[in-house]
């Protein structure tokens, strides 16, 4: 067996996950209050911390949506005291730090993919900030949501997390794992946008 770290190392699901991040979001939603947008804004718990039964990476994914985006001045003094920083990323081209990449069905503006980032250390949580009509906002509700009502495609996302993991072994960073999994939300994109636009 490696001795060798894994950045991308995945733990069984922990009921305080959810917790935490209410706690952090209501924090968040307080350091907010006068920006514009604030009143309006969402504040979610995404990713595979936020899907009950679903192994992930020990860190609480929370997901701001707010229109205009603030800028970063303005969120930097709103957050720091509360113990988040700007994120930058481990590498010049990390994922998802400044914007997203684009996908799905929307066709939209190529404003709409900038955001900010932020990481609190504490907490071990990440701050993603989008525009209220970001598509990717969107998309990280129902990707939530549809794996938390099927089963089948929880095992199915658990089993590429996991193959993806294991070849992280002795990695600087867990950025080539971000980026692999884009094969799998690319092979079922089509799949939770047609469950989702059946329930709203």
């Amino acid at each position: 067996m490696s001795d060798e770290k894994n950045p991308a190392a995945l733990v069984e699901h922990q009921a305080e996950w959810a917790q935490r991040a209410l706690r952090l979001l209501s924090g968040i939603e307080d350091a907010i209050g006068g920006l514009d947008g604030a009143d309006a804004a969402a504040l979610d718990h995404i990713g595979s911390t936020s899907v009950p039964g679903l192994a992930a990476k020990p860190f609480v994914d929370l997901q701001l949506r707010i229109s205009p985006l603030p800028s970063e001045t303005d969120l930097v003094t709103r957050l720091e005291p509360l113990g988040y920083v700007r994120a930058r990323g481990s590498r010049p081209d990390s994922p998802g730090v400044d914007r997203d990449i684009p996908r799905g069905s929307m066709k939209v503006d190529a404003l709409v993919w900038e955001k900010l980032l932020f990481w609190h250390e504490d907490d071990q949580a990440i701050l993603h900030v989008r525009r209220a009509d970001s598509p990717w906002g969107l998309y990280t509700i129902w990707f939530r949501n549809w794996l938390r009502e099927n089963t089948d495609a929880r095992q199915r996302y658990e089993t590429v997390k996991l193959t993806l993991s294991a070849q992280q072994i002795g990695k600087a960073d867990y950025d080539d794992y971000t980026l692999a999994k884009t094969q799998f939300f690319d092979q079922v994109q089509s799949e939770f946008e047609a469950w989702a636009t059946t329930r709203h």
